[in-house]
């Protein structure tokens, strides 16, 4: 996908889920938008270092969570500002249009998803269950340092 695309894509789910947070969580809908550039701004930075020929090995996500991680770290100048303005967004806004592009996705290539059948079960639960597992002991071992248990 070329990036004057991916930008693009970017824009327009963000304003879907601007959209969402405002009538779903009556959040004003400049403050979504506001939030959700710093979110897409995060995520550009992200795809570009993802293109850098020595980081293009590794997934985009992990460059955007990194760059996310980053900015809003006490290490980066502006983390306050960033924390406090992104904190406006419900993770639920977020998520609605990544699981229906998920869906889409898996509605696309339908007849793979068939002859998967029965095999994804105990996969699935594998990978939801040592996702939640080992998310729980990362908090608990952050939490437990941050002094907040």
């Amino acid at each position: 996908m070329k990036f004057l695309e991916t930008v693009f894509l970017l824009i327009l789910v963000a304003i879907i889920m601007a959209a969402g947070n405002t009538v779903g969580y009556k959040i004003d809908f400049m403050q979504s938008i506001e939030a959700l550039s710093i979110l897409v701004a995060i995520s550009i930075v992200g795809y570009i270092i993802s293109k850098i020929p020595l980081c293009n090995k590794l997934p985009v996500i992990l460059w955007v969570s990194v760059v996310a991680a980053t900015a809003s770290s006490p290490i980066f100048p502006l983390h306050e500002q960033i924390v406090s303005i992104t904190d406006k967004v419900s993770l639920l806004a977020v998520c609605t249009p990544v699981l229906a592009y998920a869906g889409l996705a898996i509605g696309k290539d339908l007849a793979l998803f068939k002859n998967i059948s029965w095999r994804i079960i105990p996969v699935s639960l594998a990978v939801f269950s040592g996702t939640f597992i080992f998310a729980a002991i990362i908090a608990q071992i952050t939490l437990h340092w941050e002094g907040v248990i």
